[in-house]
């Protein structure tokens, strides 16, 4: 990961590091030959930077992790999903701004 704030999730940490979070976790799925998704990465290390400390921020290879991806219908990339309590509160397709990705963020700690 090119962002020390943005941790990377996988098959075997995902329950761990996102599930059972107290805080609120931006998940984004992708694969590296993804060009939206590459796209989009510049976007959630800035999200990961704003929120360092009040939320998680991470990303899921879907080439590498399979039983995540699938378990969560990702049939599109980019998606990111928002979670909090261990429950989906948001879902993007597709490529969004950074005001979008942080206000779901807020929403989602507000609740």
């Amino acid at each position: 990961m090119a962002n020390a704030h943005v941790k990377e999730f996988t098959d075997s940490n995902f329950d761990a590091e996102v599930i059972a979070s107290d805080q609120p976790v931006l998940v984004d799925f992708w694969a590296e030959w993804c060009m939206p998704c590459r796209n989009l990465a510049p976007v959630v290390e800035a999200v990961a930077e704003e929120f360092a400390g009040k939320g998680k921020v991470g990303k899921v290879d879907i080439d590498n992790n399979r039983a995540v991806a699938m378990k969560y219908g990702i049939t599109a990339i980019p998606t990111i999903i928002i979670f909090k309590g261990g429950q989906v509160a948001k879902k993007f397709v597709g490529f969004k701004k950074k005001e979008e990705l942080a206000a779901a963020l807020i929403e989602a700690a507000s609740k």
